[in-house]
């Protein structure tokens, strides 16, 4: 048995389409699904609940606390921890978790990632270009909305602080060696639209890493916390594909923008998501 979690805040133009992707899973039934859905103004919960999965409607909003809540009633292990916007792929739940069996010491695993600029405009393209060939989203657990975690893994912590970067939190849980991607699964991520929609994404990841940093250490954060690497964008992008300059140009400039952006909020622990995509999950509706 897996149970699979998903908190979701306002995700009425995406859960429908989610949730099918989910209870459609062969090979490995998702016999326990969640959905937390937390500070909701739309319908989430209603739709949520028709399709028979299990349904928290909290009036709070916060992710952590949807996720620990949806952890309290959760009955089965392992589990996936799963963003409203990411379809699962047919035949993921039983592939993510065969390396968590059949490989000793491995106790998260996540699918790889594609990043869909199809909607974008050039500069969200450019900067698309230049992330998804970083390293760190190679190793990393975070950038997918889909992580499966063992029993053992998941005694790891008690709770999810009250912390944005829940996923960057997940990853300081394990060793490189307690890590896995399950190769012949993949996500598709869709990319912002416009360089707007990208910083208020990118905001929001630099708001929330810079708070788990600080945090590493206490109230149940480990030490290990990712630290960011400046340079990864040149050494290990640019200069093995100089034909990447210009793109790598614009990923400084937008890079730089959202510092400025972050800093300026840096004690906030407002969502500020990425609106696009669920927008034209709507539209295409």
């Amino acid at each position: 048995m897996v149970s699979v979690i998903i908190a979701a805040h306002n995700e009425e133009a995406v859960i429908a389409r989610c949730l099918e992707a989910v209870l459609a899973q062969d090979g490995l039934a998702a016999q326990d699904v969640v959905v937390s859905a937390n500070g909701c103004s739309d319908r989430t919960a209603h739709v949520a609940a028709g399709f028979g999965v299990r349904v928290i409607d909290r009036a709070e909003p916060g992710k952590a606390a949807a996720l620990n809540a949806a952890d309290a009633v959760a009955t089965s292990f392992p589990r996936v921890y799963l963003d409203a916007d990411i379809l699962m792929p047919t035949g993921a739940l039983a592939r993510l978790t065969e390396p968590l069996s059949a490989r000793r010491g491995v106790h998260a695993v996540v699918p790889r990632r594609r990043l869909d600029t199809t909607q974008s405009t050039w500069p969200v393209r450019a900067y698309s270009a230049i992330s998804e060939r970083l390293p760190v989203f190679t190793a990393g657990l975070f950038g997918r909305g889909m992580i499966t975690v063992s029993e053992e893994g998941r005694k790891r912590f008690d709770a999810f602080p009250t912390v944005i970067a829940d996923d960057l939190f997940l990853d300081a849980q394990f060793r490189d060696d307690e890590r896995a991607v399950a190769t012949d699964v993949q996500v598709v991520v869709e990319a912002p639209r416009t360089t707007r929609d990208l910083l208020a994404r990118l905001v929001r990841v630099r708001r929330g890493n810079t708070q788990l940093r600080a945090a590493a250490g206490q109230a149940g954060v480990p030490n290990t916390v990712r630290r960011s690497d400046r340079w990864s964008w040149l050494r290990d992008v640019v200069l093995p594909h100089p034909w990447l300059f210009t793109a790598g140009v614009v990923y400084v400039l937008i890079t730089l923008a959202a510092g400025v952006k972050a800093r300026r909020g840096a004690d906030s622990l407002v969502w500020g998501r990425d609106e696009s995509t669920r927008r034209s999950a709507a539209e295409g509706a």
